[in-house]
């Protein structure tokens, strides 16, 4: 590892940051796979390059990618809008047209007699070995663009991307914005055709934005953590190809990019699927536990007595496997429940946490009968969703539209209102 390999992780570098930062907006705007029709759409254009140049220097056959990524867009603007044709038909369409005439060309070349052609086949899953100290300029360039670019116009990108029709109606130049976009996405996919190549560079626009998004919701994070993630994947994947003999860049780069990808989906701190599992169960406590405490106070309003064992519990509801365990651990734990031998009773907090669910549910199944025409018959399921996830601020407006009542639609006593109300 010399001076080369410095040189190929700073380009690389570069490639990861700026394709990342577009692919933010073509997320955002659900346009996937328009990144992966550019992409492999490119091929044509790499091989008419090295035609008329005679040369592999990315420099020869940028503008050639460049031009054809372009080419792709249009074709599936003119085919969606002058045909039935679904956008998504039409981007699998130009994909497979453009990749099978650069395939179609690409073989022409190598069975032909122009000098220089070995290697050509490397732009197909890339090879950053190839590149030059010369190419990192190109690179710097792009990168340069494409955040200048997004820098300039970031309110208007920002704007587009969340919500099109309201940036159409305001009399912004949604066009403007659609050619900066497209031409950006083009620029950024063929600055990754020698690193990562036509195949997988889709990959490095999507992927990180995606990756970003389990982990913030404002634009400007998630610009900034998909360039991260993108940069990251981008110089891992040299390293690793560097260690393996004759293995391209482009499989290594989307391997660690995927590798990044599937830990966001899975542990990012509030979308991940393990923190959303463990809300999940939270919640589920949460309502088994409420439940539980509007069971006592039931039981005691019934006058039956205070204390009570898991096997009177056990015959007023029924619990699945050792969920009344666990809600009694949960319980006694807050402190909510007090445990003499082997009965349990509600503490004063619990008492008060008892109070109030049953007060809200209540409340709700007066509401719907009074301000809903409910049937009182026809109030309670609804009522036992709703107990759980109403706030303070919500009890209290309930309570100031009915007027502080002391009656449920049973004629039963909804606790607590008097001490409520000013």
């Amino acid at each position: 590892m010399g001076a080369n390999f410095t040189w190929v992780m700073i380009g690389c570098a570069l490639i990861g940051a700026g394709a990342s930062a577009v692919g933010v907006f073509s997320f955002l705007r659900k346009q996937a796979l328009v990144g992966d029709a550019i992409a492999h759409s490119l091929l044509p254009g790499v091989a008419l390059a090295f035609i008329i140049g005679g040369e592999k220097s990315i420099w020869v056959l940028f503008p050639g990618a460049f031009i054809a990524g372009w080419l792709s867009i249009l074709s599936i603007e003119f085919i969606t809008k002058s045909s039935k044709i679904k956008p998504d038909t039409a981007i699998a369409i130009v994909l497979t047209v453009f990749f099978g005439i650069g395939i179609v060309m690409l073989t022409h070349i190598q069975q032909s007699s122009y000098g220089n052609q070995s290697g050509l086949e490397d732009f197909l899953f890339g090879k950053a070995a190839a590149m030059l100290p010369s190419d990192i300029a190109l690179f710097a360039i792009v990168d340069l663009v494409l955040i200048s670019s997004i820098a300039l116009t970031y309110p208007y990108l920002k704007l587009y991307s969340f919500d099109p029709e309201y940036s159409r109606a305001i009399g912004l130049p949604v066009r403007f914005i659609q050619f900066t976009l497209s031409s950006l996405t083009v620029l950024a996919v063929a600055s990754g055709i020698q690193a990562v190549g036509v195949v997988l560079m889709s990959a490095l626009i999507i992927t990180p934005a995606a990756a970003a998004r389990f982990f913030t919701s404002r634009l400007s994070q998630m610009i900034i953590l998909a360039m991260l993630i993108g940069l990251v994947s981008a110089v891992g994947g040299v390293y690793i190809s560097s260690l393996a003999f004759k293995m391209p860049t482009g499989p290594w780069v989307v391997m660690i990019l995927s590798i990044l990808a599937i830990s966001a989906f899975v542990f990012a701190p509030s979308k991940g699927m393990v923190s959303r599992y463990n809300k999940r169960k939270e919640h589920q406590l949460k309502v088994r536990s409420e439940n539980l405490l509007k069971l006592f106070f039931k039981l005691e309003e019934k006058g039956e007595s205070n204390h009570f064992s898991r096997t009177e519990l056990l015959n007023h509801r029924k619990f699945e496997g050792r969920d009344l365990e666990t809600i009694l651990k949960s319980l006694l734990g807050k402190r909510l429940l007090a445990r003499s031998q082997d009965s349990f009773s509600l503490t004063e907090e619990g008492r008060e946490e008892a109070t109030r669910v049953v007060r809200i549910h209540r409340l709700w199944e007066l509401y719907l009968n009074k301000r809903m025409s409910i049937a009182a018959d026809h109030v309670h399921h609804d009522a036992e969703a709703i107990e759980h996830i109403i706030t303070p601020e919500l009890e209290q407006e309930l309570l100031k539209d009915l007027g502080y009542p002391e009656l449920d639609p049973h004629k039963q006593e909804i606790p607590g209102t008097k001490n409520l109300k000013p």
